[in-house]
């Protein structure tokens, strides 16, 4: 649903509109860029709190700064949609997260705007640090902006790029956007560093004191700056908490309100005009302007519709019961594992909510752990564990785990620990697009040795395989199951041991097998229903490991059957089609084998449904392969 826009907003189609805004009508602005955001989200849904709290920060930057010459880093992107509206997509900025509609993060193909294309956290500082050396390279006097939240600084490559930055004396601002929030709240030693921080008026006092001071030394010429700079480092090291940043190079600004749009607009004006590495910390509030996401800044992260007059989240009304989420049945059976087991450890890098550990976090905080926007630390501090006895359950989506792979190799795999790893989200994700579809894991996988990687197609096979994981003493373990829905309303089944490598037969056939590996089992499972009606008997086998591959199984199936399709909700280049192809190969058969899955592109986004059937591997795309293969003459 389109969200027609105020009278302000209306004027600013993009940010050179909005520069002949007079200061007075900026606060104005700002309050219907919030409405405006507000309305549209709450009837088309998307991510909420994050662009609310950064409403007067993204208007201030456009005002103060020539984009798109001068170029704006958002990071991860959550709290990119002002920035959207302002840049020319405030008409289509309904069809955002919308199948063929804009995307819900910056990206370069979209919009020249869109400096950088985010979705995962903590790498805007170093393309930013990038983009200012390469412009200096070119002899440009252009200014280069990263924003980036104080939970996305958790993340290692955050501080690697101001490290470089600093070492560089690359020009480039740095925003801290602090509000204390990721998705869920920030969890560490910076977060109580910055709390310090924000907190300390001491410091505060002194430093407004000693700038004034600073001030009036300057207008006595180079000596006397050069000597006002020197007392500015020393007081400033005696001072200041912020010292970190000023050591990593940085001069530091701040704290300051992040809400207050015409003291925003001063001093970024007079940080444009400093030359060098420069970071602003300005504190905001997640969900800002709307009081149900600033209470609870996790719940209205991301909502679905709700209604924006009594915030009531609307839901689809159902008569019948609902089978859970995939997370859920993780989050709840962990719990249940580890009173078993008093090894089971759960770990995630800042999604207890995303990956439902939020369960254990309550219940057994002694054995769960959130340890922030860190997936290479999470497989290792698991790795730790695991040289302790102790048995690591590491949830990570699939998408973010690519991110930790040299740590599934070196630190666990080559060492043979016993970590389990639980991939949420893998396969297509949905709405959040190409940053976050679990296409590879699969694959990436598949290759390392010591490495069992299985995909459980119920809720009943996912608790039987987080059982067998528990009691896998052998090397690493990977269970991936994907977002959203399972298929059973009673879930909660005695949970039992699986031999690794094994398979299932779903059910008897003739002339056609169907292979499928996780969720798209069901999918499998519905278009034999229909074949059957029409008179067609394929068998249907739910592999459930892609390593070790079910041997046995295969050698039946391709002993009986020379027309073969493979579904996987993962890329179609060396995932579980690809390791049936190779065992086909390798042993001497000849078969027929159409390939379903993800092709070889990135996929954009949409809900889970059209892009399966984008992809063509749904119910319907199983069909037609099926019955394509019926007409076909057999291989010699």
């Amino acid at each position: 649903m389109k969200v027609e826009p105020g009278n302000l907003l209306a004027q600013v189609n993009v940010p050179a509109d909005l520069r002949k805004l007079s200061p007075e009508e900026l606060f104005p602005f700002t309050q219907e860029l919030r409405d405006f955001l507000i309305s549209t989200v709450s009837v088309n849904g998307g991510h909420f709190g994050a662009s609310l709290g950064v409403v007067e920060l993204t208007t201030a930057l456009h005002y103060v700064y020539n984009t798109p010459y001068d170029q704006l880093v958002w990071d991860v992107g959550h709290q990119a949609y002002g920035h959207k509206v302002i840049t020319g997509r405030r008409d289509q900025f309904h069809t955002n997260r919308r199948y063929g509609g804009i995307s819900g993060f910056p990206k370069r193909s979209e919009s020249e705007y869109d400096t950088f294309g985010v979705g995962h956290s903590s790498t805007s500082i170093s393309a930013a640090v990038g983009m200012a050396v390469g412009a200096r390279a070119k002899g440009e006097d252009r200014k280069v902006v990263a924003v980036i939240g104080d939970g996305a600084l958790t993340g290692g490559m955050a501080f690697e790029g101001l490290n470089h930055g600093g070492w560089e004396k690359a020009d480039l601002l740095v925003v801290l956007n602090d509000n204390n929030m990721s998705i869920d709240p920030n969890v560490g030693a910076l977060k109580e560093y910055l709390t310090d921080l924000t907190t300390s008026g001491t410091y505060n006092k002194l430093r407004d004191e000693l700038w004034r001071l600073l001030g009036k030394l300057e207008k006595f010429g180079p000596t006397a700056r050069a000597i006002a700079r020197k007392l500015e480092v020393g007081l400033t090291a005696a001072t200041n908490p912020g010292m970190l940043f000023e050591a990593l190079g940085y001069r530091y600004f701040g704290p300051i309100d992040g809400h207050d749009i015409n003291h925003l607009v001063r001093v970024l004006d007079d940080l444009k005009k400093i030359p060098g590495p420069k970071l602003l910390h300005c504190v905001t509030v997640k969900g800002k302007g709307f009081e149900l996401a600033e209470k609870d800044q996790t719940k209205w992260h991301a909502p679905g519709l709700f209604d924006k007059i009594t915030g009531e989240i609307l839901k689809s009304p159902s008569t019948e019961p609902q089978p859970p989420k995939y997370q859920d049945v993780f989050g709840h059976t962990i719990i249940e594992l580890a009173k078993q087991d008093e090894r089971i450890m759960g770990v995630t890098p800042a999604m207890p909510s995303g990956c439902s550990l939020k369960y254990m976090l309550a219940e057994m905080p002694d054995r769960a752990f959130d340890v922030g926007i860190a997936e290479q630390h999470a497989v290792t501090f698991s790795a730790g564990l695991a040289t302790q006895g102790f048995k690591p359950f590491c949830n990570i989506y699939s998408t973010f785990m690519q991110r930790a792979y040299d740590q599934v190799i070196h630190d666990v795999a080559i060492q043979k620990l016993p970590v389990v790893f639980c991939l949420d989200r893998g396969g297509l994700a949905g709405a959040d697009g190409a940053t976050h579809q679990g296409a590879f894991d699969l694959a990436y996988f598949r290759c390392i040795p010591e490495l069992v990687v299985a995909s459980p197609m119920n809720e009943a096979e996912l608790r039987n395989m987080m059982y067998t994981a528990s009691k896998w003493e052998k090397g690493p373990f990977s269970i991936r199951y994907p977002r959203g829905k399972g298929v059973m309303v009673d879930w909660r089944t005695p949970m039992s041991e699986i031999s690794v490598g094994t398979g299932r037969k779903i059910r008897e056939g003739e002339e056609v097998a169907i292979l499928t590996l996780g969720h798209p089992g069901n999918f499998a499972v519905k278009a034999c229903a229909e074949l059957e009606a029409e008179g067609l008997n394929p068998a249907h086998y739910d592999m459930r490991f892609v390593k070790p591959l079910d041997e046995a199984m295969l050698h039946e199936i391709f002993q009986r059957f020379q027309k073969v399709v493979t579904v996987e909700d993962g890329a179609l280049m060396g995932g579980f089609g690809s390791a049936v192809l190779e065992f086909m190969v390798d042993h001497g058969y000849q078969a027929k084998v159409r390939r379903l899955g993800i092709p070889d592109r990135f996929i954009d986004h949409g809900e889970q449904k059209e892009l399966w059937a984008e992809c063509g591997y749904d119910k319907d795309a199983i069909v037609a392969t099926v019955r394509e293969l019926v007409t076909e003459k057999s291989v010699v």
